[in-house]
């Protein structure tokens, strides 16, 4: 882990303040350690955010725009006093080239939780259909 925490930079979100907006730059993603996060999307009606999912400690967010380096399709939001451990994207690139095997396992974490998620959303589906 000492490794990895000097790519991270620690920071902390208050209440009702947007961590990441849809739209904008997929420049980091996040590591939960404390607080719960919101994550909207927009709906059918505009101005009314579709509540998808609540992260809580230990989640990682804003994966895959730092990944691909794109842009947001989800706002996220704090419900409570959230700290997160940040990975800028050029963060996530220096440590690919300096440290390859923390990168592959840092990937094969994120593949991990992305299985994870679809499964889940697969899951959900399913039972609408």
């Amino acid at each position: 882990m000492g490794v990895l925490c000097s790519y991270l930079e620690f920071r902390e979100w208050q209440p009702a303040e947007v961590v990441m907006r849809s739209g904008d730059p997929g420049d980091f993603m996040g590591f939960l350690v404390e607080g719960k996060l919101a994550i909207k999307m927009e709906g059918i009606f505009p101005g009314k955010p579709i509540l998808v999912a609540v992260f809580e400690r230990g989640s990682l967010v804003g994966e895959i725009s730092v990944v691909g380096r794109r842009d947001r399709h989800a706002t996220v939001v704090a419900m409570e006093k959230s700290h997160l451990l940040i990975l800028s994207g050029d963060n996530m690139e220096l440590m690919l080239r300096q440290a390859p095997a923390l990168g592959l396992k840092f990937f094969r974490r994120i593949i991990h939780v992305l299985g994870h998620r679809l499964c889940k959303a697969s899951d959900r589906l399913s039972r609408l259909l």
